[in-house]
């Protein structure tokens, strides 16, 4: 049941989202956590050419591909194919990703909390022991020529994937999504009015010696975001001035905020999060994120999700001063949004207040999408044969709740790696995807975070963990290109 408060005689009342299962009831924080202090200096303007030239892909009308079907569908064909020679060449030459010891910084601590890192509970190595979750005592170097073909082929499965919700949609698959059925009309018309998009994670399994296979895409509420754009960005000019690192996600992120003001309604945007996350990491991302719009020109207002009002006179939401919400940016998954009376409220404001992530992206968000890209693209380089609800001919798999979140509920069939992990999820159903355990760094085992912004690649940001599934026992690695 929802709690609601406001003054029923006025027909205002709050609109408060349910909280998890496990989450603890929390006193929100009377003031907001700022990831940065206002006195920062910013980011050096030098960001190198290669990592800038990706800009405006889609410009203000954030348009779609217009083209007759036959014809998209022999550009994408092509597409294909030439992602597959290419990955094909990549694999028969060896590369230097290596993992690297260092000394950290003097006083990392304070420096990574004056940045805003002030969340993140420690991590393990390989012997079990705690560590730090961002750990600057090691780093991971990668060439020039990686780098590159890391973002090409990250843009081509960004690409991949709206071509699949455009496949969704055309062919009315929700149900193997498990969403509810009353949000599938909803989901078609927000894809169809192309509601914007802003950024999203690719998680991939990369080693050097062969093409990055997609393991998830993490579209509507990935976090690790201030650690990528920020902290480890800071971390590269302290440790090794003068030296190169892909990572242009601030300045894609303002300038991807700054497209969105002509396509969004009015100049005042909204941000939200979870108030029932105590650790504080979503807090931090969405007040990132606001600096962000509001460097691009926005008006930013935030608040957290349980404190968005809906006033049942004017049928709209309002924020605590009771002002209408045009625009706002939710670090809250969709799937728990239509789980609830909540999410009904959500849809039926589109496109009056406009939400982003979009609602279109609950379709990439969930790992069904992973078998959806198998079947378009089957054999494609980039990725892993995945199926719903069903191994199939897989006799070595993961096994992965459609809307897990975190490593929970995963179980690993073979290759001597048997294991599972425990959570809420898996109601939904479960996809099986190929198990390609990830490789190995001094016992240690990366998951290269990829990102987008709007569509194109912005950066990346690198996990390990020391068992074969990346769960919230991970650590943040910095890393940094070789130039010489």
């Amino acid at each position: 049941m929802h709690q609601t408060r406001g003054r029923p005689e006025d027909g205002r009342a709050r609109l408060r989202p349910p909280l998890r299962a496990g989450a603890p009831r929390i006193r929100r924080r009377q003031q907001r956590v700022r990831p940065v202090p206002a006195h920062r200096a910013h980011r050096e303007s030098a960001v190198p050419v290669l990592l800038r030239r990706h800009r405006h892909r889609w410009q203000a009308a954030d348009r779609r591909d217009v083209r007759p079907p036959e014809q998209r569908a022999h550009h994408h064909q092509e597409r294909h194919h030439n992602s597959a020679r290419r990955a094909r060449q990549q694999e028969r030459r060896w590369l230097v990703v290596r993992r690297v010891r260092g000394a950290p910084r003097r006083g990392w601590q304070q420096t990574i909390q004056s940045q805003g890192l002030v969340y993140g509970v420690p991590a393990r190595d390989a012997a079990g022991r705690p560590r730090p979750y961002w750990d600057e005592s090691v780093h991971y170097e990668f060439d020039m020529d990686e780098i590159l073909a890391l973002e090409s082929q990250v843009e081509l499965l960004h690409s991949m994937c709206l071509d699949a919700v455009d496949q969704i949609i055309l062919t009315e698959r929700y149900r193997d999504f498990g969403l509810p059925e009353w949000s599938w009309e909803p989901i078609a018309e927000s894809w169809r009015r192309r509601d914007p998009h802003v950024y999203g994670r690719f998680d991939l399994r990369y080693d050097g010696r062969r093409p990055p296979k997609l393991l998830e895409y993490n579209a509507d509420t990935p976090t690790s975001l201030l650690e990528a754009a920020i902290v480890q960005w800071h971390w590269l000019t302290d440790s090794y001035p003068g030296g190169d690192q892909w990572n242009s996600l601030h300045e894609q992120l303002v300038d991807r905020w700054k497209v969105l003001r002509d396509i969004l309604p009015g100049a005042q945007l909204h941000f939200s999060w979870s108030g029932a996350d105590s650790s504080g990491e979503d807090n931090v991302t969405t007040a990132y994120m606001q600096e962000t719009a509001a460097e691009a020109g926005f008006d930013t207002v935030a608040l957290p999700i349980e404190e968005v009002g809906f006033d049942s006179e004017l049928e709209r939401f309002v924020d605590l001063a009771e002002a209408p919400i045009e625009a706002i940016f939710k670090l809250y998954p969709w799937e728990w949004a239509l789980d609830d009376d909540f999410g009904k409220r959500v849809v039926s404001s589109l496109p009056q207040t406009m939400w982003i992530e979009p609602l279109w992206k609950t379709l990439l968000s969930n790992k069904s999408i992973l078998a959806v890209l198998w079947e378009m693209y089957p054999g494609h380089p980039n990725l892993l044969p995945a199926y719903i609800d069903a191994p199939h001919e897989l006799t070595e798999y993961i096994r992965k709740p459609k809307l897990g979140r975190e490593g929970a509920n995963m179980t690993i069939v073979g290759a001597g790696l048997e294991t599972a992990t425990g959570g809420v999820y898996g109601e939904e159903g479960y996809i099986y995807q190929l198990l390609d355990p990830l490789p190995l760094f001094d016992d240690m085992r990366p998951v290269i975070g990829a990102w987008i912004v709007g569509d194109s690649a912005a950066g990346m940001g690198i996990r390990e963990s020391a068992g074969p599934i990346t769960d919230d026992g991970s650590a943040f690695i910095p890393h940094r290109i070789i130039t010489e």
